[in-house]
């Protein structure tokens, strides 16, 4: 797809920036190497559940990183991941960088994926392009930049760890020196949602001090191609909602039609939360989202509309609310991630089920307290006529209540955070990034995902961090067939090369 010719919308002169131009020099000469270390590291399965598998991980990029020079050291609290840390430090650098990405990924299903998820194969397009395994090349042998490797964790996260290795390789070939301390944060439970970031960043708040921006390199490019950059992140929270029916199945020839179905039942509950259009219609939904300013909304008007493009590539006739998809990203979301009740297929039976379970999600913007969110969706439930239990029905309750329903709330929810553009530390970086991608870059208030690891920077450490993005937006992350496109990893590497070596007066210009 033409939209993926990332390096094409690059200004050939900028290749002559000395950085870029050792990136490029070193891909072609050991970019089959570059390959086998991801192809290598993604073979070690990485759920954050896996310890055993998750400390193999960590040691290894330990390792990988202290062969080039970092001095490393694993940050352990009992029975969590490990943090993988490290740093360089350079003789008279007045700014220091710190690198975060995690190495964790989500849970693999076999059935569902092409290939075994922790072999990675090379395909030389898109499964969905009708892409077909091709081998592994050889030193010095061509490399296709719309070849794809699949496997688990390809694009989140360990391609970003790949791109930064390959570029200190790049830096020190070329005897090009870094100009900022560089640090290394490297999660190993981001897609568990970190429940232990903020203990390791106040147990050891004394190695991030100096920090003066957090590099978050955990995400993908703009949807037509172009670089992304984002300066926060959404909130998220959840709640699970169980309605019930009779207190047992029943045979729905028999009992049909009398008996309450919770199917049935919990699809209204679900309907009247939404319109037709999809807009929220709990009451409240929308009146704490915090308005950005006018640069911001600025810097949202000007990204290039990719709802067409998006539309035609998710097969979408229509799209839910109104205004663009980068302007739905600035309000609150609520999606039934979850549907049950009952069996499907050959598993069908003709049964009334005795439960229905929902899953809800909602992503939060800034000014959302995820408390009060889950607050308003359940005054909405009681307003519906629903009566809330938090633990099993008893028999009394059933025969009090003739709509229940049991709420389960999440309580590792975390708010919205967004850093301001025109810091002096952050306009030093994105002069940097500039003087790399031209006037193509996009920049966003915030990025559409969650990341704890945002708010622990905001809350604990008090330091500006940026989202800074280089895998392609279609790589399948958290799904079957997650996959990164090479081109993109070889942006990647010369993205990080230029991060190293940023003039030390680019916030000046």
């Amino acid at each position: 797809m033409k939209a993926f010719y990332l390096l094409l919308f690059i200004p050939s002169l900028l290749f002559a920036q000395p950085s870029v131009k050792a990136s490029r020099e070193w891909i072609k000469k050991d970019g089959a190497n570059i390959l086998t270390e991801l192809k290598d590291l993604i073979s070690i399965p990485n759920h954050a559940s896996d310890l055993p598998n998750i400390q193999r991980n960590a040691e290894k990029i330990k390792k990988m990183f202290a062969d080039r020079g970092f001095a490393m050291r694993l940050l352990q609290e009992p029975g969590a991941p490990p943090i993988v840390y490290g740093e360089y430090k350079v003789k008279g650098a007045t700014r220091t960088l710190c690198f975060y990405a995690h190495y964790d990924g989500q849970p693999v299903d076999p059935a569902l994926w092409k290939i075994d998820a922790f072999n990675a194969e090379l395909f030389d397009k898109a499964m969905y392009e009708g892409g077909k395994s091709v081998p592994m090349p050889k030193a010095g042998e061509p490399i296709n930049e719309d070849w794809r490797m699949y496997g688990r964790s390809a694009s989140d996260d360990k391609a970003p760890i790949i791109a930064m290795m390959a570029a200190i390789d790049a830096l020190k070939a070329s005897k090009i020196g870094l100009t900022s301390n560089i640090k290394l944060f490297f999660d190993g439970e981001e897609e568990s949602s970190s429940p232990h970031i903020e203990t390791y960043m106040t147990k050891y708040g004394e190695l991030f001090k100096d920090i003066s921006v957090w590099l978050l390199v955990d995400g993908a490019v703009y949807q037509t191609g172009d670089p992304s950059f984002k300066f926060g992140g959404r909130g998220v929270t959840s709640m699970q909602l169980v309605a019930y029916g009779p207190n047992r199945p029943l045979h729905s020839g028999h009992y049909g039609n009398w008996a309450p179905v919770p199917g049935q039942m919990m699809a209204h509950l679900l309907a009247s939360m939404t319109d037709k259009d999809g807009n929220v219609t709990i009451e409240g939904f929308y009146d704490s989202v915090e308005p950005i300013s006018a640069f911001e909304k600025k810097q949202v008007m000007s990204a290039p509309n990719i709802d067409a493009q998006m539309k035609e590539e998710l097969g979408l006739a229509r799209t839910e609310g109104t205004g663009s998809l980068n302007e739905r990203m600035l309000l609150p979301s609520l999606t039934i991630r979850g549907l049950s009740s009952g069996s499907v297929g050959d598993k069908a039976a003709n049964i009334i089920p005795g439960f229905a379970i929902a899953e809800l999600s909602m992503r939060l913007v800034k000014g959302n307290d995820p408390e009060k969110m889950m607050d308003l969706v359940e005054a909405h439930i009681k307003k519906e006529g629903w009566h809330i239990v938090r633990d099993e029905p008893d028999h009394a309750t059933r025969m009090k209540y003739p709509r229940i329903v049991k709420v389960t709330r999440n309580e590792n929810g975390f708010p919205a955070i967004k850093v301001n553009m025109d810091q002096p530390e952050i306009m030093g970086v994105i002069n940097g990034v500039k003087s790399f991608t031209g006037d193509k870059a996009v920049f966003l208030p915030s990025s559409g995902g969650s990341n704890r690891v945002n708010n622990a920077i905001y809350d604990v450490l008090k330091t500006p961090a940026i989202s800074v993005n280089m895998v392609n937006h279609d790589n399948n992350q958290h799904a079957e067939n997650e996959n990164v496109r090479i081109g993109n990893l070889w942006y990647g590497v010369d993205l990080m090369a230029v991060l190293m070596t940023l003039p030390n007066d680019m916030q000046k210009k």
